[in-house]
């Protein structure tokens, strides 16, 4: 039998003690993610007289310190808006939706009971018209540090990364779920929210084997539409130039399976794509109904970009040019590229944001609409913001579709009120660019301690959830690194009613409600008024009694309440017509007649 000397046991006791403590360090502080997430509050509905008199609204802060930017917007009016094209350069487009009339420089509010104050002023500076306006309070922790969220995970940018908020029913997840795809291969992870976030074990994987010449684009979707067992990414053939949609079975931990009974033989053939095999193409993305891709052609030299809208059997799929926005021929001759892209797409309220890291332009489109209602808003070079070559001594004047040029913007995301940001690279110690609801630039913004290096991007989380913020990389940090976690940030964005009417109220109505359009028969103008119990996006048609739609009054995300749209027909003839007020699940058809 072996003998113990009291050196062994000396050692063994070391071993003991060691165990023991690192058991105690790791179970100390190790801890599940819990963010102190920000709050606003504000009153729905503020009563002013626009009479040029200083208006203090009350606002409180929780959460976090905010740096907010107070914004005012036009209600109800998208209809008689129509489709504009202005400003400088034409950089701003608004197909029929409501548009902004007042931006706000920053203010920095503590925690607490704090004001925002309004001289009632437009941006042009004369006091607006008195009546009936949507307010909205952005904001974001500008003081407090970056907090680690989730782990590395290999070759990460943030265009690779989506959240799913939602499942299958479209109830807001308690712990949403975090899907990445690695930039230059095809290994796939999942990460449920609220996980330690320095135990990388927790990290679900999926790896994706294509065939021989074959590359995938950005990001991909894990569908919670079938209980997170399917994947769906973009993937392509660089020798024969060929794209298409592809759906694998998801296997945790192990090797994804096609899914050969879907399309054909496992891929949706995407008819008008080049695919160049460049691990910038967009991916895919879902609003739940449908499958959503698009061209990444930033390298093409010929027009060639395109929308894909594919069905979720796999039975068909839809195209939808977009060049005449992402494809600039003048700009590939005066020293930038023919197209910016898109390469990536991001989905909130059924609406799908476009944008390139390469290009000036940063696009919403609505996947229901076709035509020119497919566009809701652009936003390209002109207003200083995201804009390419605008410094005077620029060497390529205003051309907007060039990837030698800051800023490099990897990433357009939004928030449940559609203010998106676009993350900003090579213009200093700037994180990021706002962008209002309808597209207009409101300013670059930074982040606490910011700095000059790489920064990947931002993606939001805001569904409700203890986890709604801000997540983004920390590059700029430790420059040149990838993959080194995910972070939050607070935020938080809310929206109510200016008016000088006492009777307009922002409180929910306890069901889906359409009266009958006032006055009727009516000419040429008439009145909708309608109401409905939750959040939802809003359409309104109007079809003649042939059944052809003939105009869209309404189509937009609304809050929960009382609302009223304006529709003028001078331009059609006397007749009957109908409108269908569609919100959410909810629809309903009347009847109206129009007099000549």
């Amino acid at each position: 039998m072996k003998k113990t000397t009291k050196k062994g046991i000396k050692m063994k006791k070391s071993l003991f003690f060691t165990i023991v403590w690192v058991f105690f360090v790791s179970s100390t502080f190790a801890a599940n993610f819990s963010p102190s997430i920000m709050k606003l509050s504000a009153a729905k509905t503020i009563k002013y007289n626009f009479d040029g008199s200083k208006l203090e609204i009350p606002v409180t802060v929780t959460g976090a310190p905010a740096n907010l930017t107070f914004t005012v917007f036009t209600k109800d009016q998208g209809p008689s808006i129509g489709k504009v094209l202005n400003g400088f350069l034409g950089w701003h487009y608004v197909n029929s939706i409501d548009t902004c009339i007042y931006v706000s420089s920053a203010s920095l509010l503590d925690i607490g009971s704090q004001k925002v104050i309004w001289d009632g002023k437009g941006d042009a500076g004369k006091t607006v018209p008195a009546g009936t306006y949507t307010y909205y309070m952005w904001a974001f922790d500008f003081m407090n540090s970056k907090k680690l969220a989730f782990p590395s995970v290999s070759n990460n940018l943030m265009l690779n990364l989506a959240f799913s908020e939602y499942d299958e029913n479209g109830k807001a997840l308690a712990a949403p779920v975090m899907i990445h795809k690695e930039r230059f291969g095809t290994t796939l992870s999942k990460w449920i929210l609220g996980n330690d976030p320095t135990a990388v074990t927790l990290m679900e994987t999926c790896f994706v084997t294509l065939p021989q010449d074959w590359g995938s684009g950005c990001g991909a979707y894990l569908s919670p539409v079938d209980n997170w067992k399917n994947v769906y990414l973009q993937a392509g053939n660089s020798v024969l130039l060929t794209g298409n949609v592809a759906k694998y079975g998801w296997v945790p931990n192990g090797n994804a399976v096609l899914d050969v009974s879907w399309g054909e033989n496992g891929y949706v053939s995407l008819p008008n794509i080049i695919y160049h095999g460049n691990h910038d193409e967009p991916g895919v993305v879902s609003d739940g109904e449908y499958l959503y891709t698009a061209d990444g052609n930033h390298f093409i030299d010929v027009v060639a970009t395109t929308f894909y809208k594919v069905a979720f059997d796999g039975t068909s799929v839809e195209s939808i040019d977009l060049s005449d926005w992402w494809s600039d021929p003048s700009d590939a001759e005066n020293g930038g590229q023919m197209n910016g892209g898109p390469n990536t797409l991001f989905v909130r309220n059924k609406y799908v944001f476009l944008n390139c890291h390469t290009s000036c332009v940063k696009q919403l489109v609505d996947p229901k609409e076709k035509g020119d209602d497919f566009f809701v808003w652009t936003n390209g070079n002109g207003d200083y913001i995201l804009d390419h070559n605008f410094e005077p001594d620029a060497k390529s004047p205003w051309v907007c579709n060039d990837y030698n040029v800051a800023p490099f913007t990897y990433g357009l995301t939004a928030d449940a009120n559609l203010f998106s940001v676009a993350p900003v690279y090579d213009l200093g110690a700037v994180s990021f660019a706002l962008l209002a609801p309808d597209g207009t630039g409101v300013a670059n913004m930074s982040f606490a301690g910011e700095t000059a290096n790489p920064k990947d991007g931002s993606i939001f989380v805001d569904n409700g959830s203890s986890f709604d913020g801000i997540y983004t990389d920390n590059r700029s940090a430790e420059g040149a690194v990838w993959g080194s976690g995910m972070y939050f940030i607070a935020h938080d964005s809310i929206k109510g009613v200016i008016t000088n009417q006492v009777s307009v109220e922002e409180t929910a109505p306890v069901a889906f409600t359409v009266e009958q359009n006032t006055p009727n028969p009516f000419n040429p103008s008439t009145t909708i008024n309608f109401s409905i119990p939750s959040a939802a996006h809003v359409t309104i048609y109007v079809y003649n009694v042939a059944g052809q739609k003939v105009d869209t009054i309404a189509r937009e995300f609304m809050s929960a309440g009382s609302h009223s749209v304006t529709w003028n027909a001078s331009g059609l003839s006397a007749g009957v017509y109908f409108y269908t007020v569609k919100a959410g699940d909810y629809a309903k058809t009347m009847k109206m007649t129009l007099l000549k």
